[in-house]
């Protein structure tokens, strides 16, 4: 019985290989790390081929784990980190060694001559996106002034998943979750726009066809079946983005749901019929085919990293810094944190910074700990009346990434958004929803009604109605002093310079 699907996810630090059955039950689980390329500051860079060796080794492990594995997969299904740029010649061979992802911020120059001579409101509008570094149009930019000859020899750019599925099938496809964050799709078509691409100079000719996330990609290869130990002919998926894929494998699939995931930053998307073209939000196609409008903030698990080194030299757990948070009053006695520790990736200035204000004698540590966990929600609050798109709150938010097992810190979001948490019982939602997607290119089923099958929440966490009411009183505070100082980010760069 073909009754598992095999899930690949390409992250920026593993590839992650799972077996999954159609209940959502993870059989095996198997990862192999690859490493980042740093050759400059802000630069970041991977091996295409280290993704591919990875896949094959993970992929391998699990299918020897479970007895009888390989005549019982239905389907393969891989997710990835998005924005990844492989460029890949007519022969299928790489034309550079290493591919930018997501991370790397060299294309800054890029972003801001495309600004300066384009209408970047009108772009939105086309877009859904503001322009940014992260986005593969401004990648190909920067690779065709810095390294014309790979472009020239290019004949489609490729994500890191689709490196992947093209290893599979040798067949050449992007999909819709990822095109809506290209900077290079339309919308309202969910097509490659030839104005975009004119107006921001990419060659339309690198951009493979857009396909639907549950579409059948192609066959699994004799070559690559025999490398990886499976049948070949096996339907591959066309598969998603890794945070898209999440979504669906987190249960967010329908308007009215919304998304927290707070790893080392804090991404809130809330599910709408429509994107929402508003200052500081971005927008993704989900694989049901709605759209999340979420905030991105580089505030989030970050800052409590920070304040383990800076406060303790890392010589406590965060389980300590959490039970010293919980000492602490609602409100941490008034002492509000500002979390720009790193800047701002889409406010007005990327130079700000984080500050603690209304610090007296009285406070200590835990204050600290509880201010710097508060100030990270106030922030996502802050963006979360445009991300609502006029829709009112989100009837749930889906908790997931590291900041899922922080009890404390779940309960304060509860209360600042006032909006009911629930967990998803299974934590590793990429390949959960890449599943999925597999079952649903063999099915031929809806993934939202296959997600509602495959995940299961565990219980809610309600809103505080004590500490909710306090946080409504200091939410125009906090806001108030956010506006307050951003004059002075300006003068402090001025100082070491």
């Amino acid at each position: 019985m073909r009754d598992l699907a095999l899930a690949v996810d390409v992250g920026t630090g593993s590839v992650r290989v799972a077996l999954v059955d159609r209940t959502g039950r993870l059989l095996a689980i198997r990862h192999r790390e690859h490493d980042q390329i740093v050759p400059r500051h802000g630069w970041s860079e991977q091996r295409p081929a280290d993704w591919w060796e990875g896949a094959v080794e993970a992929i391998r492990a699990v299918l020897s784990e479970v007895e009888g594995a390989a005549n019982r997969v239905a389907a393969l299904c891989a997710c990835g980190q998005m924005h990844g740029s492989v460029l890949v010649d007519a022969d299928g061979r790489l034309t550079r060694e290493t591919a930018l992802l997501w991370n790397d911020k060299r294309t800054q120059p890029q972003v801001e001559a495309f600004a300066a001579r384009a209408d970047v409101r009108a772009t939105l509008d086309r877009t859904a996106n503001w322009p940014a570094p992260a986005w593969p149009a401004f990648k190909l930019l920067w690779l065709m002034e810095n390294d014309p000859d790979a472009v020239e020899r290019a004949s489609h750019l490729l994500m890191p998943k689709d490196w992947i599925n093209f290893r599979l099938t040798g067949q050449r496809a992007q999909d819709r979750t990822e095109g809506s964050m290209s900077f290079l799709m339309d919308w309202r078509t969910r097509g490659w726009s030839a104005s975009l691409g004119e107006m921001t100079g990419v060659p339309m000719r690198l951009l493979p066809a857009l396909r639907d996330p549950a579409d059948v990609l192609g066959a699994l290869t004799p070559e690559a079946a025999h490398t990886l130990g499976l049948p070949a002919g096996l339907p591959v998926a066309v598969g998603a983005g890794d945070y898209p894929a999440s979504l669906l494998g987190s249960g967010v699939t329908a308007p009215g749901l919304a998304s927290d995931v707070t790893g080392t930053s804090t991404i809130l998307t809330i599910l709408h019929d429509e994107p929402v073209l508003a200052e500081g939000l971005s927008n993704v196609l989900a694989p049901t085919g709605h759209w999340g409008s979420l905030t991105l903030l580089d505030a989030g698990g970050d800052a409590v990293r920070w304040a383990r080194r800076a406060f303790h030299d890392n010589r406590r757990s965060y389980a300590e810094l959490a039970e010293a948070a919980e000492r602490a009053e609602a409100g941490a006695g008034g002492l509000l944190f500002l979390p720009f520790l790193s800047g701002e990736r889409f406010g007005r200035h990327p130079n700000s910074r984080a500050q603690f204000f209304g610090l007296t004698a009285a406070h200590g540590l835990a204050d600290l700990h509880r201010a710097v966990l508060e100030g990270v929600a106030f922030s996502v609050r802050h963006r979360l009346e445009a991300a609502q798109g006029g829709h009112g709150r989100p009837e749930r938010v889906v908790a997931a990434g590291g900041g899922a097992r922080h009890a404390l810190w779940l309960r304060i979001k509860a209360s600042v958004y006032r909006v009911p948490f629930v967990l998803p019982e299974e934590p590793e939602c990429g390949v959960v929803g890449a599943a999925a997607l597999a079952f649903a290119a063999h099915d031929g089923e809806a993934p939202a009604a296959l997600a509602a099958r495959m995940v299961r929440w565990s219980g809610e966490i309600a809103p505080d109605p004590h500490w909710a009411e306090l946080y409504d009183r200091m939410m125009p505070l906090w806001a108030d002093l956010y506006t307050a100082v951003q004059p002075f980010y300006d003068r402090l760069d001025a100082l070491t310079r």
